[in-house]
Order: C-alpha cells, then structure tokens, then sequence
C-alpha cells in the first residue's frame, strides 16, 4: 500500500509540475508521447539563432527517487559544451532531490546561452573529442604524480562529470568521473562528492583510479569497494582493459530493496562505462593502450 501512495503522489506531482510548465511556456512544450510521459520543449536564444532542444522522459519514480530521463539535441555546441551542460541539470537534481526539477534545467539551459553568448564564445562545430575539450587540468605541472609533501589547495579542481543513471528493480546506478593526476586530488574529488547529500546517502560509493607516473613509467591505481565486494577491483579492471588513465570514477548505488545478484555488477561496470564514453576516455583497444595516451589540451 505504502509503494502505491508513493506512485500516486509522484504521479500527481508530474501531473502538477507539467500543467504549471503549460502556464508557464505554453505551446513551446510539446508533448512527444503522452502514454510514455514524454515531453519537449526548444529553448531559444534571444539574440541568436542557437537554440536547445531538451526532451524529457519521467520515469515512474520522478521525482521522488529518480531524475527525469533527458536529452540535448543542439548540432551547433561543441562537445565540451555539451558536457558542462550536462553536468550543471545534474547537479540541480542532486542539489535538489526529490523535487520537481525540470523549470530549474529548461532556465539553466537559458542561462547557459546567454552566458556563452556574453562571452562570444564561438559556438560552431568542431572536430575536437569531447576529451580535449572537458579536461581543464595542468598535466603537465604534475605529471610525475605529484609530491607528498603538496597539500590539496596546492592542486587544480578537476571538474567533476555525472553520467547517466542506470535503474533496475528501484536499485540506482551512477558513475562521476574526474581527471586526477595525484592520489591527492583523488581524495579531494571524493570528499567533494560526499559533501553531496544525494551521493553521501548512496548504500555504496564504489571507487577506482589510475594515474600514470611518468618518471617512473608506471601507474599507480588502487580501488575501493564501499562494503560492495569486488565492486571496486571489477571496476578498477574495466579501466585498467580500456586504457583509461589519470581519471578517479566514483559509481554511486542507491539499492532498491530488491537483491540484483550479478546484475549489480554489470550495472556499475555500464554507469563507468557510459561516463567514460561521455568525456572521450575509451581508447582504441584494437592498438592497445597506450600508457601515455593522447596528449589533452589544458585550460
């Protein structure tokens, strides 16, 4: 009776939150699929020709346990910008949880294009990875790996990526990945995360990271499983088979209440590598990893 109360009052929550959107932007949302609870909506630029296709799924569980399922369509934004907006509508959700959230992404999403227009940014495609793009830390001012005695405000914050969710049987899957290149950042990028109250809350948050030392031509990596066993050494060689390097990737697990078996484990293995796949971390397994990888550009 208790999960049933729960659909209800999610169900009536999205029945309010998309008549206020239809107040709000009338004929701009569109419905895609009213049985599959589907919506669209174009936002525009004011002063532009650019504009922001968001197309939003919800999920019976919206908004009390789960994001809404979305996609950006804009053939015009580089891949970096695709990311960091990306990374903002999720910090929104895990910032407010819980909450109906899609007026907040439709306004950021706003937001961005007048802050990209305010900077002139030259908003064109371009043939750069996502990877170049999103990475904005100083390798080489730390390639060696860093130094024992530096303390964490002595390094950049990496940006922190979220990728998508993976839902299973009310189970909840999602992987956060930064570039590291010192195991301190590493700890500095967890504790950031776990400032999150969303994250913190996770049943486990599963931990592996590779930062490849280059004076000594070797890597140092190490894994955590988060009480979830195997999880983190599963995940640390899912990295180790796909080349990846001087990354930390976090896969948070909210359990459902309904035990997974196996299935748990492809479950975090897919968030990571979904995330990976996002910032252009997957290499070419066809040539091998090579354990200098491609050098990125710095910001």
């Amino acid at each position: 009776m208790a999960e049933m109360t729960e659909q209800e009052d999610n169900l009536v929550l999205q029945v309010e939150e998309i008549e206020a959107l239809k107040g709000i932007y009338g004929e701009e949302l569109k419905v895609e699929d009213l049985l599959g609870n589907s919506y669209s909506i174009e936002i525009r630029h004011k002063h532009t020709e650019h504009s922001v296709v968001l197309k939003v799924t919800l999920p019976p569980e919206y908004p009390l346990h789960s994001p809404p399922v979305y996609q950006l369509s804009a053939p015009w934004m580089k891949g970096c910008q695709k990311v960091e907006l990306s990374t903002a509508l999720e910090d929104i959700y895990f910032r407010h949880s819980g909450e109906s959230i899609l007026f907040m992404w439709i306004e950021k999403i706003r937001d961005y294009l007048d802050i990209w227009d305010a900077c002139d940014n030259n908003i064109q495609d371009t043939s750069e990875s996502v990877a170049e793009n999103c990475v904005y830390v100083n390798f080489e001012k730390y390639k060696n790996g860093g130094s024992s005695q530096q303390r964490w405000s002595d390094f950049e914050t990496p940006l922190i990526y979220h990728g998508d969710t993976i839902v299973d049987r009310k189970s909840t899957f999602q992987a956060h990945l930064a570039p590291v290149v010192c195991v301190e950042q590493v700890q500095q990028i967890k504790t950031i995360l776990m400032e999150n109250r969303k994250i913190a809350s996770a049943t486990h948050n599963i931990l592996a990271y590779r930062i490849y030392i280059e004076d000594k031509k070797s890597f140092h990596q190490d894994c955590d499983d988060d009480g979830e066993t195997h999880a983190g050494s599963r995940l640390l060689h899912l990295l180790e088979i796909l080349g990846a390097q001087n990354i930390v990737v976090i896969v948070s697990r909210w359990y459902g209440g309904i035990h997974l078996g196996p299935d748990r484990f492809k479950h975090i293995n897919n968030a990571a590598r979904n995330v990976l796949q996002l910032c252009g971390y997957i290499t070419d397994q066809k040539r091998g990893a090579d354990p200098k990888g491609k050098k990125k550009k710095t910001r």
